[in-house]
């Protein structure tokens, strides 16, 4: 499967963006999507999944975005979103999406992941 993420720019503190990662290849709802970010001089970290319909679309977050994030799929369009909300400085990261069919206990562990996309640069100012 191949993914294609965009969506980011740039907004201030507070605000809303939405990202997506369109799938193409495969069907979305087969795999366990996720949405990690890295800022800069930072590792990579887990930000939000959803697991494969099979596990009933189940969803995880980031203690950092609970309440804030969601991660929609639209499985028409075949694509993944994270809607961010009541976006903080500390979230200017790059965002990547990712997919894998591992178990879902491990779904927010990167290393798990078997394909990404390219990212897409979220820069949120205070």
């Amino acid at each position: 499967v191949q993914l294609q993420a965009c969506g980011g720019g740039l907004v201030q503190a507070g605000g809303s963006l939405r990202l997506s990662c369109a799938a193409s290849g495969r069907t979305f709802m087969n795999f366990h999507g996720g949405w990690f970010r890295q800022a800069p001089g930072k590792e990579r970290e887990f930000v939000a999944a959803m697991s494969r319909s099979a596990y009933g679309d189940t969803t995880r977050y980031a203690d950092s975005v609970k309440g804030r994030f969601s991660i929609p799929r639209d499985n028409a369009k075949n694509t993944l979103y994270l809607q961010m909300n009541s976006l903080k400085p500390e979230g200017t990261a790059v965002y990547y999406c990712a997919v894998t069919q591992i178990v879902w206990s491990y779904a927010d562990d990167a290393r798990r992941y078997t394909n990404w996309g390219q990212g897409t640069l979220v820069t949120v100012s205070s």
